[in-house]
């Protein structure tokens, strides 16, 4: 089973992990020498060559270097294959929520830690990013337990299926590849476990004290929200009612029946605003705005929270959906009034319907309205030729 991608896209740019990737590529083609060697009168094939050794963690004679210089060394293209194409695959997200600073100090530290797990626990030299890479998986478990991992699979069909990401990393990866099936030869189980581990508790251990913050998805909030449940039930089921020898005052509440049709149509309203504020949090606009598409299909005069909204239509625009992204902002501008960059808005609206809807009267008026409120001199300048565009 081979994760390909995952359900979440980061918002920003993953520069330092596109930067890892490229330096350890750079590494490899510079060390990477298959040659014969004899050690103790055995001749064997030593992938290294002679001056990058001295970066192979050697747990018989450690140096302090090689706790970071070891993970930038590779035995082969498959090595070094796979262990970017995991990167890729987790580190992105990772480095969008940790930021670039703290994604790069994350990384080697993983590394540091791996390598120390190694040395306690095995004899032989080890090489290879796997232990940091093992620790930004363990982080993304973390941090986007909830997110879907779509994952190719052969076994007589090849196929593919989506696994929440907890299960598939914590199961799948940690589990059973690192602790039921430690089989194949010269990989650095002991290493991968102790990237795992440094990366769950290390990003625990961030959220619990706040210097990372809480998307209410994560690992993190779930189990909070598991215990609050927990000890709710514990009290329930000890008999203990909150109010006794209290004096309250009981209000009559009359029950609006609603019929069968409109029950089912709330149920689902409620499913697809759950849906959406899910999405958001996990960073896939994507998805949101397609769920939102939906539940404007179902009940036009839903209303989103304000960001949530107006994120929704920005992913719309950049989708290339003018007609969705339009109703959208107009959804916006109708709750929203009072919006401090509420300008921008109106240009944007003015934009869709003079390029891309054809509706000159509609156009014009957002677009006047942007005029009054912008301020950004470039912003101004665009809005005013679009008028004059049209005017003419």
């Amino acid at each position: 089973m081979i994760p390909v991608r995952t359900s979440i896209r980061p918002i920003r740019t993953p520069y330092t992990n596109y930067a890892l990737i490229l330096i350890n590529v750079v590494f490899f083609l510079m060390t990477y020498w298959p040659h014969y060697s004899v050690v103790g009168g055995v001749r064997g094939i030593d992938p290294l060559r002679p001056w990058a050794e001295q970066f192979m963690l050697t747990p018989a004679r450690p140096n302090l270097w090689q706790f970071v210089g070891y993970a930038f060394l590779h035995g082969g293209f498959m090595h070094i294959f796979g262990n970017m194409f995991f990167l890729y695959i987790f580190g992105n997200n990772v480095n969008d929520k940790l930021g670039h600073f703290g994604y790069l100090c994350f990384y080697l530290a993983g590394a540091v830690f791996s390598a120390i797990g190694h040395a306690l626990m095995s004899g032989s030299s080890v090489l290879g990013a796997s232990g940091a890479v093992a620790a930004v998986t363990g982080a993304y478990l973390v941090l986007f337990p909830q997110t879907l991992v779509t994952v190719v699979y052969w076994f007589i069909i090849i196929g593919t299926m989506e696994l929440p990401a907890l299960y598939f990393i914590a199961f799948k990866l940690i589990f059973i590849d690192n602790m039921i099936t430690r089989y194949t030869p010269n990989v650095a189980y002991d290493a991968h476990l102790a990237g795992y581990a440094f990366g769950i508790g290390a990003i625990f251990l961030m959220l619990a004290a706040g210097l990372i913050s809480s998307s209410g998805f994560d690992l993190w909030s779930m189990m909070k929200q598991w215990n609050r449940r927990r000890r709710y039930c514990d009290v329930v089921s000890s008999g203990h009612d909150p109010f006794e020898g209290r004096n309250v005052r009981r209000i009559e509440v009359r029950e609006i029946k609603k019929t069968a049709l409109e029950q089912q149509r709330d149920e689902k309203t409620r499913e697809l605003r759950d849906k959406i504020a899910g999405w958001i949090s996990n960073r896939n606009l994507s998805a949101a705005a397609g769920v939102y598409l939906e539940l404007m299909e179902l009940d036009g005069s839903q209303i989103l929270p304000r960001q949530h909204l107006l994120d929704i239509a920005n992913q719309l625009a950049s989708e290339n959906k003018p007609a969705q992204s339009a109703r959208a902002y107009e959804h916006f501008l109708a709750n929203y009034s009072n919006y401090e960059y509420v300008g921008q808005v109106e240009l944007m609206l003015g934009i869709l319907y003079s390029r891309y809807l054809h509706q000159p009267d509609l156009a014009v008026k957002h677009l006047q309205a942007a005029v009054e409120r912008l301020t950004d001199a470039g912003q101004l300048k665009m809005c005013r030729e679009e008028l004059e565009r049209l005017r003419s």
